[in-house]
């Protein structure tokens, strides 16, 4: 995978080539005051909000609402040029988005959002989405991470947030299609934890559809041969693309292994399907379901450090902690045993 094939997988290359078989979206230039803050380790406090968020609770004392003012003037500044561009593009899409910077989508993050979904509604919904997510932060600090040209220079990035119009998708309905020298050589269930009855009954239809969208659509009209794009079969089989990604291990290969995708040979079937049809591989039973890869980002990453012993570091300032005099002040103990880790030491897939 060359930086080259990554840079041709941004969002505003691929869609304005394919904008007629994919959700409307729009796509506005990320400032750099805007990525700042995104990747501002500090507290997690939500600007973007569209009213005053200097207000504070009328009950506090005058102390805690003095030093309430401070930590929200720190921690959550202002954006109003950026924030009324991005109400206007969310009520010219019906008031619903989904949001994603340049290549990924804050998928790790839904837990955190009141409604556990992607779906935004204000620039606030966005940045709580953002700034919750290790892909996001994978997109703004190592775009080229997993890239075999690593002696040349990573190619200029302009930040974009790309907002799409909100669409319930049916997570049975979306596959991910692995194209090598221009020829579709495999497909895999996207949600694939789980078991959905009519892809089992339809695996004939399903693949017969991709494949046509396939040469009709998208075969010779990217940029790279080899690249993985998604796409979702509807109700009345229509299929829509949905995202681009670069082939290699940076995407999620799911019910494949990137052994099987670049080792040239044919790929085994993963069921019964005629010769003519890719390599088309889903859950076929509930005894094989499996639980969401996402959530691992559940766990604060101190947590799995301790459980695993990955950090020796960590487990003796909780030795430390546990060990400490009762007279150490609280605060004190708490932050000893709460050493901060980077969101960009984990490794996203797309």
């Amino acid at each position: 995978m060359k930086k080259e094939q990554v840079v041709n997988c941004q969002f505003s290359v691929w869609y304005p080539i394919f904008k007629k078989h994919t959700i409307k979206s729009l796509i506005l230039p990320l400032p750099q005051n805007v990525i700042d803050y995104l990747l501002d380790d500090g507290t997690l406090v939500v600007s973007g909000s569209d009213h005053n968020t200097q207000q504070t609770h009328t009950n506090n004392s005058g102390s805690d609402a003095e030093e309430d003012i401070q930590v929200r003037s720190q921690f959550a500044p202002e954006f109003p040029e950026f924030t009324s561009k991005v109400l206007e593009a969310i009520n010219a899409l019906g008031g619903r988005v989904f949001p994603k910077l340049n290549w990924s989508a804050p998928r790790d993050a839904n837990w955190i959002a009141l409604n556990s979904s992607l779906q935004c509604n204000s620039l606030s919904d966005i940045f709580l989405l953002f700034k919750s997510s290790d892909f996001i932060t994978h997109d703004l600090t190592q775009p080229f991470l997993q890239c075999s040209d690593q002696d040349s220079p990573d190619p200029a990035i302009n930040y974009e947030l790309v907002l799409r119009k909100w669409s319930e998708l049916i997570p049975g309905g979306e596959f991910r299609c692995f194209v090598k020298e221009n020829k579709l050589i495999a497909i895999s269930q996207r949600d694939y934890t789980q078991y959905y009855q009519h892809i089992l009954k339809q695996e004939p239809q399903i693949c017969q559809a991709i494949q046509e969208f396939f040469s009709q659509h998208i075969q010779y009209n990217f940029l790279d041969e080899d690249f993985v794009f998604d796409v979702y079969r509807d109700s009345q089989g229509r299929v829509w693309l949905i995202d681009l990604n670069p082939f290699g291990e940076v995407t999620d290969s799911l019910l494949f292994s990137w052994d099987e995708l670049t080792s040239g040979e044919e790929i085994a079937q993963g069921q019964v399907s005629p010769h003519t049809c890719p390599a088309f591989r889903y859950t076929t039973s509930e005894v094989t379901v499996q639980p969401s890869p996402c959530l691992s980002y559940r766990i604060p990453r101190d947590f799995v450090d301790l459980s695993t012993g990955e950090d020796a570091y960590k487990l003796i300032d909780f030795l430390k902690l546990v060990c400490s005099p009762a007279s150490t002040p609280f605060y004190e103990r708490k932050k000893t045993a709460c050493r901060y880790t980077p969101h960009f030491m984990r490794r996203p897939h797309f």
